[in-house]
């Protein structure tokens, strides 16, 4: 005897909050390379912090200013987007834990000075868990809970 299971596909909310989340994680990954390419500004700022650093000294810090928070984008991207595949997969905790990192995102953008990506990452993601949080992508969602 074979049990055959029926996959409801996703309703176009969760698809769109799905790219929604590409989306964001793109824009993120822009203000990354936004770092990488603004070494002189950097090495101008930390030159005006510490004017007795020597030259080597610089280089290195520069280069731990740009590595730093490219490292940390490149981790949080590949979380965002296994996340946005177990959303589209139906699993709740990934919607909840998705709205937490958009709340999380949603802060900095108070706490620092973020970039025009940062803004556009921030929103779209905004828009996205909106979307995933609308009626169809809540039946959805409880009809994967209830079918295991």
């Amino acid at each position: 005897m074979t049990t055959e299971t029926v996959r409801e596909n996703p309703p176009s909310t969760i698809i769109a909050a799905f790219f929604g989340f590409l989306v964001s994680t793109v824009s993120s990954i822009a203000g990354a390379v936004v770092i990488l390419g603004s070494r002189e500004e950097i090495a101008a700022a930390l030159r005006r912090t510490n004017a007795t650093v020597s030259p080597e000294q610089l280089d290195k810090l520069t280069l731990l200013a740009q590595a730093i928070p490219v490292a940390i984008a490149a981790v949080i991207a590949l979380v965002y987007l296994w996340l946005s595949f177990k959303l589209k997969a139906g699993r709740n905790w990934a919607r909840v834990t998705l709205t937490i990192f958009t709340l999380l995102q949603a802060g900095s953008l108070v706490a620092t000075e973020p970039s025009w990506a940062g803004y556009v990452s921030c929103g779209v993601a905004v828009v996205a868990t909106v979307l995933s949080y609308a009626s169809p992508s809540n039946r959805y969602i409880a009809g994967v809970r209830r079918a295991g």
